[in-house]
């Protein structure tokens, strides 16, 4: 490993063919890989061990993993284990060996051994077995490999690194599980595996060895790392991570911050078991901004108004609950209105805006702009919310279908028309925009929606979704720290990810 105490990412290289696996040893060496395992279970043709390990940069592990395992060998098992009998005797630094086969597979000369086990459905009610049987067999590291079928899981698999007998890697697998392949070198294991092309299917809910490096910054963790997370569902997808550990490091903060997916109704047991993590701060995310909200012990102005909260801090008196999307959509409108002649902002007071939609973003907008003195007009594809929401903030309702005859300074688009994949798609005709009006689009996927290309075209002031987006994370990472967010770098990191070029690559990007 690296000689050190420091965690190490493990890089998974999976390929049909000898010359990809080569040509991919030599990329992971050149991206600064300090291991790798060849998944030699992926190769179409029996391994050529001479080749494979010609070029040898680091530390390599060898795996023959089968079907039942969430490997590809398709010949028997007898086949198998000569296999690995090999690839212990060609070279290799590592071999890794399922609990039921390890036996099967005397030492040689200073392999060392990695035990596994994998299930692919559960988390084990006798894990605890298991592992005690796994530390005491013949091997140098233990490796437990299960499946998330709810969030706590991940603490089960925690729980095997205090006081373990041997050095052990534990982690679930799904997309329920990231949280426990990024901690897991805040907790003590030697290293953790990060796939080299993430899209090629290695195990489930596996991240790409440039996101646990460039983003997670794994290699650098260590038990006084502070925790934070987004909670939603889904939220893999989520750029907040890409934000916050990027402000984190411009600091210079020992800090993670991690996905965590929660299913709806979910939150409250979430909240309470891992605060023995403990996680310092939350973002929140759809489905459970309401919910967030309820269960705070303190909320400030805008959850109080708006009823659902985007920002959990823990505090000993409980969970302190604040909403920053209400604040980010004003100074996004504010830094981003065209001034008048004389140079000065036009006041939010003297604005007519309408409001397209009556969702989460729409209330806490709207909410804002009430008290600000805007007048407000609302329309919902659905007419029933949107005299819901103009009731309890005190604004008049717009026919969805009488949208377009609306005289307005700012129209802002809080629906989800326009965002990835329906990007041909948007909320008003293009005749709707006429000079001099402000647009304001929330959905930042893609940045450049059609709305706000046409706005462009008809010449439109406008503004995306990014801007809100960004400055909201900015106040969250101010509440979580007390530290201003670098405002600049975070706008050209979220720009650079959502470019068309980029969008939908592989993340050797970020």
């Amino acid at each position: 490993m690296a000689g050190n105490n420091s965690p190490v990412i493990c890089v998974v290289i999976a390929r049909t063919r000898h010359k990809m696996m080569q040509a991919e040893i030599e990329q992971a060496a050149k991206q600064g890989a300090k291991m790798i395992e060849l998944r030699l279970d992926f190769l179409a043709k029996p391994p050529d061990y001479k080749r494979l390990l010609a070029n040898k940069h680091c530390p390599l592990i060898a795996t023959v993993r089968r079907p039942a395992d969430g490997g590809r060998f398709a010949g028997t098992e007898e086949e198998r284990l000569m296999l690995l009998r090999q690839a212990v005797v060609a070279g290799f630094d590592w071999v890794d060996l399922e609990t039921d086969i390890i036996d099967r597979v005397p030492r040689f000369g200073k392999v060392k051994r990695i035990v596994s086990y994998h299930n692919l459905r559960e988390v084990p009610t006798n894990l605890d077995e298991i592992y005690k049987h796994m530390c005491e067999q013949d091997a140098d590291v233990v490796k437990l490999s299960v499946t998330a079928q709810h969030p706590t899981d991940n603490l089960r698999v925690f729980s095997y690194f205090k006081d373990a007998p041997k050095p052990t890697i534990a982690h679930c697998m799904g997309d329920m599980g990231i949280c426990s392949r990024v901690l897991a070198g805040k907790f003590g294991s030697p290293f953790t595996y990060g796939a080299l092309n993430k899209e090629r299917t290695v195990a489930p809910g596996i991240l790409s060895f440039a996101e646990l490096k460039k983003i997670y910054h794994f290699e650098e963790t260590n038990p006084a790392t502070e925790v934070y997370g987004v909670i939603g569902d889904p939220v893999g997808h989520s750029l907040s991570p890409l934000l916050h550990n990027m402000a984190f490091r411009h600091h210079g903060i020992n800090a993670v911050y991690i996905p965590f997916r929660v299913p709806r109704g979910d939150l409250a047991t979430f909240l309470k078991k891992f605060e023995q993590l403990p996680v310092r701060g939350y973002s929140v995310t759809l489905p459970h901004k309401e919910e967030a909200a309820h269960l705070a012990a303190w909320k400030d102005e805008a959850v109080e108004l708006t009823g659902a909260a985007n920002t959990l801090i823990r505090s000993p008196a409980g969970w302190r609950a604040y909403n920053t999307d209400a604040q980010a959509s004003i100074d996004s409108l504010e830094a981003n209105m065209l001034p008048i002649a004389d140079g000065t902002q036009i006041p939010i007071s003297s604005l007519t805006v309408l409001i397209l939609g009556a969702g989460g973003v729409a209330r806490a907008i709207a909410y804002m702009l009430q008290k600000r003195g805007a007048n407000l007009l609302i329309a919902n594809r659905t007419g029933e919310r949107a005299q819901k929401l103009a009731q309890e903030v005190g604004c008049r309702i717009v026919d969805w279908q009488a949208r377009h005859s609306v005289l307005c300074d700012v129209v802002i688009n809080c629906t989800s028309v326009g965002m990835h994949p329906n990007v041909d798609e948007s909320p008003v005709h293009s005749s709707f925009l006429t000079l001099g009006l402000t647009v304001f689009d929330t959905v930042y996927t893609p940045e450049t929606t059609l709305l706000i290309r046409e706005a462009h075209e008809r010449g439109c002031n406008f503004l995306t979704g990014v801007d809100m987006f960004v400055r909201q994370a900015a106040l969250q990472f101010k509440l979580f720290t007390g530290l201003d967010a670098p405002l600049d770098a975070s706008f050209e990191l979220v720009r650079k990810v959502l470019s068309p070029v980029n969008l939908g690559q592989d993340d050797t990007r970020i």
